[in-house]
């Protein structure tokens, strides 16, 4: 997912507005294409394919922009931990993609942030403020009017999504400290290479690993090639306008996977997911508000929007 090399740019909301759609049809790509390529491929077998194929576009862009001093080993053991989270929420992601509505995923999936808001004072040592206490509160109520628990049955494709927001929130946090003084390039050219050994271990337990068919490779290029424009969009939108702005935009990816699934898939829209997508949309906003709002930042700094 590597994000764009670029110099501050003056606040340009509509052209951040365009950029964050560009995100939301790339993110929309890769589910649909992980659901369709999960019929023939496990989750393992996905990783695998899709991080050979970003390394190749990382090691690409170190060897044409002559970085290669850029990928450095002595913070190994937070890059390693980072990947582990990383890992097993993408494969979660995946897995509950096959299993349970694209919408129910997507909100789901979404709610990291209401995690990584819980878990920043513990692991960062941040400020318990009442804003950041209410954030969660009221995502934790878009999370129960989304999964019902008592009403409907909490199913293990639910479990996986769930799970899935807190490996994203636990890679978050640890890219929080990698962005302190490790080069962009460097921290996307070990995801690629550690989650390419850890799927292709994983997906080799067995003994067989299995070639994508002819008809599917397609499918794996586009998850690999969605992964890294949805997050070169997204992280050029941040550097754009602030957060509070390009998030509602970026959040109108619910509502067009939920689309999606009603017109390809014959899913029914649940009006739960759609008022639960809401409080948690009001949550994001809540925990990101600020008295005084902050310049855009740089992109430097916002790689840690992205985790698919």
């Amino acid at each position: 997912m590597p994000a764009p090399i670029l110099r501050p740019r003056p606040h340009a909301p509509l052209l951040a507005a365009l950029w964050a759609l560009g995100a939301v049809c790339s993110f929309t790509a890769m589910a649909v294409a992980g659901r369709e390529a999960g019929r023939s491929l496990d989750t393992f077998e996905i990783m695998t394919y899709r991080s050979l194929i970003g390394l190749m576009i990382v090691a690409g862009l170190v060897l044409a922009l002559r970085r290669r001093s850029d990928i450095r080993t002595d913070r190994l053991g937070l890059h390693t931990l980072r990947n582990l989270f990383h890992f097993t929420g993408q494969n979660l992601w995946f897995y509950a993609l096959t299993v349970i509505p694209l919408a129910q995923v997507a909100v789901l999936e979404a709610s990291y942030p209401i995690w990584v808001a819980l878990a920043a004072p513990l692991v960062l040592g941040e400020r318990l403020t009442l804003r950041r206490v209410l954030a969660v509160l009221l995502g934790f109520a878009g999370i129960v009017i989304v999964v019902r628990p008592g009403m409907v049955p909490v199913n293990i494709g639910t479990l996986a999504a769930l799970t899935c927001a807190i490996g994203f929130a636990g890679s978050s946090l640890v890219t929080r400290k990698l962005t302190s003084d490790q080069p962009i390039l460097c921290i996307l050219f070990w995801l690629t290479v550690m989650q390419g050994a850890m799927g292709l271990a994983l997906a080799g337990h067995d003994g067989a690993i299995a070639w994508p068919a002819p008809q599917v490779w397609p499918l794996v290029v586009i998850i690999g090639l969605a992964g890294l424009a949805a997050h070169f969009c997204l992280t050029t939108a941040l550097s754009l306008a602030p957060a509070t702005l390009v998030v509602p935009v970026e959040f109108l990816r619910l509502p067009a996977i939920a689309l999606v699934g009603a017109l390809v898939y014959l899913e029914g829209i649940d009006p739960f997911v759609i008022v639960g997508s809401g409080v948690i949309l009001a949550a994001n906003l809540l925990n990101l508000w600020q008295r005084n709002p902050a310049p855009a930042p740089h992109p430097a700094d916002t790689l840690r929007h992205g985790n698919r």
